[in-house]
């Protein structure tokens, strides 16, 4: 048995402190749950406490979950790895790379020097960026009254690249267009595939695109940093969208996304239930791309996000990030994790056999007292496991 209480103490410690304003945070293997908490407020206007089943945005923590719908087509031979993604979404036949702008302000366009595959997209590789991480793409949105992702209108994804596919790692738009294939070649919404194929056969009951009446009654805010202190927000991802944002449209609880991460580290199955194939998952904790190494995120929305150096040298799987060196919190080489946008953060260590989920509702993105207590929590995980 692990020592809660030493799991709890930096999580508490964080919303005491007023660092953030609430905590909701599981661990586990793939047998067994190990830890499932909650500290501070859901929303600190009306000191409504957080709890083990708060709902959350868990933003592009749904990537990993999307990635896992497209690898299930990949199995059955209704998506191609790394055939042209065209051949499903004819639309990406006709992308441009934006190379800039020319005197009069204009934007300078050509066509790529080889096709979009879907690995590419499940890897970042594909050569979309998002806009609040590349200036040259917030400006093309703003000359053009390109919509944002997060509008989860159509209009969002008709984004230019900005290098050729295959040549540089970015992180974008990709994994919504690798939902889009997924309803492509199944002609469900990713939101019914993704129910019926994985959420339901896991037994995530609190994960959806769209927020029930149940969860709204446990829903919790996102806040911002205020000259006053921390302040709740009034910010959801649309209801009713034109299509569901398979790289962030997600609200799921730690508990629910645990059930995931205990899934990748069951090889594919969760008690007795099997969604994905052991090669699969296999293919999808491994370096897949290549060569390609990410570099650092520089923030080009302040508002939004932080600058984020802790992706330099790091691999992509699909869609997983990859840190080829141990971490100082313990995490084992070759471990997988990734985060969404209101500082919410996930691990999978294969080589140790735990995950962890950590989620609190906070923007800019890769806050420092937010990333603090995360990185204390995940060091106590492992502490707390026997050597």
């Amino acid at each position: 048995m692990v020592d809660r209480s030493a799991l709890a103490a930096p999580l508490r410690a964080a919303t005491e402190a007023g660092d953030v304003p609430g905590i909701v945070a599981a661990a586990g293997t793939a047998d067994e749950v190990l830890f499932d908490a909650a500290f501070g407020q859901r929303d600190v206007q009306t000191g409504t406490a957080m709890t083990t089943d708060t709902v959350v945005w868990i933003a592009s923590m749904t990537k990993a979950m999307t990635a896992a719908c497209a690898m299930q087509l990949v199995e059955q031979g209704r998506l191609s790895l790394d055939g042209d993604i065209a051949s499903v979404l004819p639309e990406l036949g006709g992308v441009q790379v934006l190379e800039g702008f020319d005197a009069g302000g204009r934007p300078r366009l050509r066509a790529p020097k080889g096709p979009i595959t879907l690995r590419q997209l499940l890897t970042h590789t594909a050569g979309y960026a998002y806009d609040m991480w590349n200036p040259d793409i917030l400006r093309y949105m703003q000359d053009t009254g390109t919509p944002g992702i997060i509008s989860c209108r159509d209009a969002a994804l008709t984004l230019p690249l900005i290098a050729d596919p295959g040549t540089l790692w970015s992180y974008g738009i990709s994994i919504d267009w690798a939902g889009k294939a997924v309803e492509a070649v199944t002609g469900q919404t990713l939101a019914a595939y993704m129910h019926d194929h994985l959420l339901q056969p896991l037994g995530m009951t609190d994960t959806a695109f769209r927020i029930g009446a149940s969860q709204r009654e446990r829903l919790a805010r996102v806040h911002v940093r205020g000259p006053d202190g921390l302040l709740p927000i009034d910010m959801e991802i649309p209801q009713e969208p034109e299509f569901h944002m398979g790289g962030g449209g997600l609200y799921s609880t730690a508990g629910d996304y645990l059930k995931f991460a205990r899934m990748i580290l069951g090889r594919g199955a969760l008690n007795g239930v099997r969604v994905l194939q052991p090669e699969t998952v296999a293919a999808m904790a491994g370096n897949a791309m290549g060569n390609l190494r990410c570099t650092p995120m520089v923030s080009a929305v302040p508002n939004a996000t932080n600058d984020v150096p802790f992706v330099e040298g790091m691999q992509w799987g699909l869609s997983f990030m990859i840190n080829q060196a141990p971490l100082p919190t313990g995490r084992s080489a070759g471990s997988l994790a990734w985060a969404g946008l209101a500082n919410s953060y996930f691990w999978i260590d294969p080589v140790r056999g735990v995950a962890g989920v950590y989620a609190t509702q906070l923007l800019p993105f890769n806050d420092d007292k937010a990333i603090g207590a995360f990185t204390a929590y995940e060091t106590a995980v492992y502490r707390a496991l026997p050597a």
